[in-house]
């Protein structure tokens, strides 16, 4: 089993180091940043550009963080990275103008966003590119068909399944998804616990992390149940875990 140690050993900062779109925005190099400086592993969401680069953005829609009509499908990565975030000098970055500026210092977990009939390449080019990246990176989705692709299209990087829930059909749907080889689960901290967080943790002894952690309870649960937490809003260096 690969050693993922790295990938617990740290909080890790929900799209960057943010400070809740006040005047540091998610998924924004600055977020990055200043997570990297403060030694926090980095969560970040990656959509297809419509000329199939990988482009850092949570929302398919671009309305909310850059106040632009339209989907990021429809953009090139250079129509993308010309748009300012939320209203400050920050643009859009692409994956790779956000691993070359964390460059190593911490670890990366990317979380794959797809829009069916959208992201063909979506796994394919951020797989190429993870395996060229000199530090710890791991990719995850939500998305049971780019979790699949995970073994062929990415191999050697460590492939997550991002999940919630306690009700009996998404707890199964979970469980068919081991067969795809996944290294580690991102479960809604809310949701725990489940059977099927305990049952990887203990059973396979694969890691959890959870999302999104935003107050102390939050981090109790995480540390109860899982193995690291996902957190935004406040530093947790700053608070006690329990």
């Amino acid at each position: 089993m690969t050693d993922l140690s790295w990938l617990t050993a740290r909080p890790i900062a929900h799209r960057g180091l943010h400070d809740m779109n006040k005047t540091r925005w998610e998924n924004t190099l600055s977020a990055f940043a200043a997570a990297a400086e403060r030694g926090y592993a980095i969560e970040c969401d990656v959509h297809l550009s419509s000329d199939r680069v990988p482009v850092i953005i949570h929302d398919g829609d671009l309305k909310r963080l850059t106040g632009q009509d339209g989907f990021v499908w429809q953009r090139t990565a250079a129509e993308m990275t010309a748009l300012k975030i939320g209203g400050t000098s920050d643009h859009l970055p692409t994956l790779q103008q956000a691993l070359d500026l964390v460059d190593g210092r911490v670890p990366v977990v990317v979380e794959l966003k797809g829009v069916p009939g959208r992201d063909e390449d979506l796994v394919e080019s951020v797989g190429k590119m993870l395996k060229n990246y000199k530090g710890k990176a791991a990719i995850m989705s939500f998305d049971h068909w780019l979790i699949r692709d995970f073994p062929k299209h990415a191999p050697g990087i460590p492939g997550g399944l991002t999940a919630y829930g306690n009700e009996v059909k998404l707890i199964e749907a979970h469980f068919a998804m081991l067969a795809h080889d996944i290294a580690f689960t991102s479960y809604a901290a809310g949701d725990l616990p489940n059977r099927f967080v305990s049952f990887v943790r203990k059973r396979l002894k694969m890691p959890v992390i959870t999302w999104t952690v935003l107050d102390q309870p939050a981090v109790d649960l995480t540390f109860r149940y899982a193995d690291q937490m996902t957190f935004e809003g406040f530093e947790p260096d700053l608070m006690q875990v329990a």
